[in-house]
């Protein structure tokens, strides 16, 4: 009996290690933008409009977190990051998500592409428009930022905001 329960426990171990495994591989993907993935029927994943920015330069960093407080804007706890050139005025970006949940958007402009944040050049903005200010440094709660996705696609716009 003991024999089966150590067995039986370094099976289950393998096995939660592999399951920690794969729900590890589920942050940090950085992938294209791809509209097809907000197609009728396509789902989960969220269709981000991005109005206000600023110039055709740089580039536009979009970053998708679970809205939670472990996950919200914390380092190496993204999900999907999707790159692409800046596009002065209105872009727009499919974001595809794991899963049915509760999800925050957060939105970089490195207009001088030197992966820094410049404050008096970059913008930036999260999903459902919070304010920010000097108190809270831009990263405003996940309560403020979180929205639902069910199994569709769901459609959020995000207003740029400059310095």
């Amino acid at each position: 009996m003991n024999r089966t329960f150590i067995a039986l426990g370094g099976t289950l171990a393998l096995a939660l290690g592999a399951t920690a495994v794969t729900a590890q591989a589920q942050y940090r993907q950085t992938i294209p933008n791809n509209p097809a993935q907000c197609a009728a029927g396509a789902g989960p994943s969220v269709m981000v409009t991005i109005n206000g920015v600023s110039q055709s330069r740089g580039t536009m960093r979009i970053q998708s977190y679970r809205a939670t407080d472990r996950d919200w804007l914390n380092k190496g706890r993204w999900i999907n990051r999707i790159e692409m050139p800046a596009r002065a005025g209105t872009m727009r970006v499919c974001v595809p998500l794991p899963a049915s949940g509760h999800y925050g958007i957060a939105v970089r402009h490195d207009v001088n592409n030197n992966g820094k944040t410049d404050l008096s050049t970059d913008g930036g903005a999260m999903s459902n428009n919070p304010s920010i200010n000097i108190f809270n440094l831009g990263k405003p709660s996940y309560k403020k930022v979180g929205f639902d996705v069910g199994s569709g696609v769901e459609r959020i716009t995000i207003n740029m905001r400059y310095m």
